[in-house]
């Protein structure tokens, strides 16, 4: 079935959720026509707000953010929670004396033991380690960035099938056919665009329920503050009636039914080996650690990102940032061949780079579900490793993980800063390297004074910007390719290779002219 030119977006994103968003952003920086289908007629929801929308986001992520400018307002919606006192309120993390830097499967790391000096390929940037931000306020500070750069967002509108043709991809929704030359799936774990495009979707079943109530308890002390370990699962609780537990029922209950005031009060009282009674229950969800992937992020003309390609268990808070990294591999790709510029295999570069990292992520994920079983032998381990992340070098390696600064995409050559996200070079009496990336076009560093990779960088006017200017801490550097997203396509340490330069941006960039 042919597409009639009139009215052909570039691109469809099916789910209008942070990854969704993000990605819209990133593809209108490229000029890149995107409409965005969101099934909810309604951004807000109680389970996006404080205190169950609480999320952390990684090192990679606040750089993502800082870089295209981004980060001040997501940090001042943190600060208001904070002033506000929501966020105390909301983790029984924020009530504790002792507040730790992260956790693996509950068990707490602390700042004071990481070793920040094994991380030498970072230098100090406004772009952190560590923040938090609502889902609501994220969601919706992209929706208006994506807004104010052009993108169309169409809420209220049910994405129910589509059909690729050799041009594009004829999305049907809302009752109406809605041509695309471009179909991407970021509409969450039951993807539709998943599930009609056939992609596969392999992984483990569940051993668990997971529940996030807010309730108010008869004794708000009946309870023990924090996280605790039972005979029959474990349960987290923050006065005086947010509370978290896990139930190894097979992930049985799970959007089965609702969750009424008596069968939460069965839950906890079985998990928590109490007769705690609660009163009221204002809010509800539930959870599984059901983790599975796409086999393939990629058919045709229709992709996948997020949620729709991954989905694993909520512990550490690890999803949204992979999602995030998502939008960020793909978008710069995707609008490079829309504007028939993209070198051969740039597109399938995606799959390749952010498919082992959300292996990885579901395996962490993995990880912790074997920590949590009430078993006897589960404890002892957990004994073990807590022991472990007391040690120095313990914490920092969980820390490296958790806050996903050891991320390194396999980019190929030789020098071990390929692959890596660009340290926040300090120009000297200039910006930082964050600032100079917020066009989305690559980045040609060459700190030497007489710019002799400035010829080379002409021949990719309008995709690279050159900067030839020292740093304060060069970090042993002479020059550095920078891709769209951050990373390090190309370094040297000694006087500037032209024909190393040349490779790597002809296979990031395409053709020279």
């Amino acid at each position: 079935m042919p597409m009639s030119h009139a009215h052909i977006h570039d691109v469809v994103i099916a789910g209008a959720g942070p990854v969704g968003l993000f990605l819209a952003c990133e593809l209108r920086l490229a000029n890149v026509s995107v409409l965005v289908l969101e099934q909810a007629g309604d951004p807000r929801s109680p389970l996006k707000a404080l205190p169950f929308g609480m999320r952390g986001l990684s090192a990679p992520t606040i750089e993502a953010f800082y870089r295209r400018g981004l980060l001040d307002e997501i940090v001042a919606a943190q600060r208001a929670n904070d002033a506000a006192g929501t966020t105390k309120a909301s983790s029984h993390w924020m009530q504790q004396e002792r507040l730790p830097a992260g956790h693996f499967a509950g068990i707490p790391f602390f700042h004071e033991n990481i070793d920040t000096a094994k991380w030498a390929h970072r230098l100090p940037s406004p772009a952190g380690v560590n923040l938090a931000v609502d889902m609501q306020s994220l969601e919706t500070i992209l929706a208006s960035r994506a807004t104010a750069m052009g993108a169309e967002i169409r809420r209220g509108v049910d994405l129910e099938d589509f059909e690729e043709t050799d041009s594009g991809v004829i999305v049907h929704a809302g009752g109406k056919i809605i041509p695309t030359r471009w179909l991407v799936g970021c509409d969450g774990g039951r993807s539709t665009v998943r599930k009609k495009g056939g992609f596969r979707f392999v992984g483990t079943d569940p051993e668990f329920t997971g529940y996030s109530v807010k309730a108010t308890l008869a004794d708000p002390d009946a309870l023990h503050p924090g996280r605790t370990y039972t005979p029959a699962g474990m349960y987290t609780y923050a006065k005086p009636g947010m509370i978290a537990m896990v139930d190894f029922d097979g992930g049985a209950f799970h959007r089965t039914r609702p969750v009424t005031r008596a069968h939460a009060q069965a839950v906890l009282q079985r998990v928590s080996g109490t007769d705690v009674a609660l009163t009221t229950l204002h809010l509800a969800a539930t959870w599984t650690d059901r983790a599975c992937q796409a086999t393939a992020y990629r058919q045709g003309r229709v992709l996948l990102a997020g949620d729709a390609a991954h989905v694993h268990s909520p512990l550490g808070g690890q999803g949204l940032n992979l999602g995030l990294g998502d939008a960020l591999n793909l978008g710069w790709k995707l609008a490079a061949t829309i504007h028939g510029r993209a070198p051969a295999g740039l597109l399938d570069s995606y799959f390749a780079e952010r498919h082992p990292e959300g292996a990885r992520i579901l395996d962490w994920s993995r990880a912790q579900v074997a920590l949590l079983r009430p078993t006897p032998s589960t404890r002892a381990l957990a004994a073990i490793v807590r022991d472990l992340m007391a040690t120095r070098d313990g914490a920092t390696y969980f820390a490296e993980k958790v806050r996903g600064v050891s991320l390194r995409y396999d980019l190929g050559g030789s020098h071990p800063r390929i692959g890596q996200s660009v340290p926040d070079f300090a120009l000297i009496d200039g910006p930082r390297v964050g600032d100079l990336l917020q066009d989305g076009r690559g980045l040609l560093l060459d700190f030497a004074s007489d710019a002799p990779l400035r010829p080379l960088a002409n021949r990719w006017q309008g995709r690279i910007n050159y900067i030839s200017c020292d740093v304060e801490d060069r970090l042993g550097l002479s020059a550095v390719l920078v891709r769209p997203d951050g990373f390090i396509a190309w370094a040297s340490e000694t006087a500037a290779h032209d024909e190393g330069a040349r490779q790597a941006a002809s296979r990031w960039f395409g053709a020279p002219g």
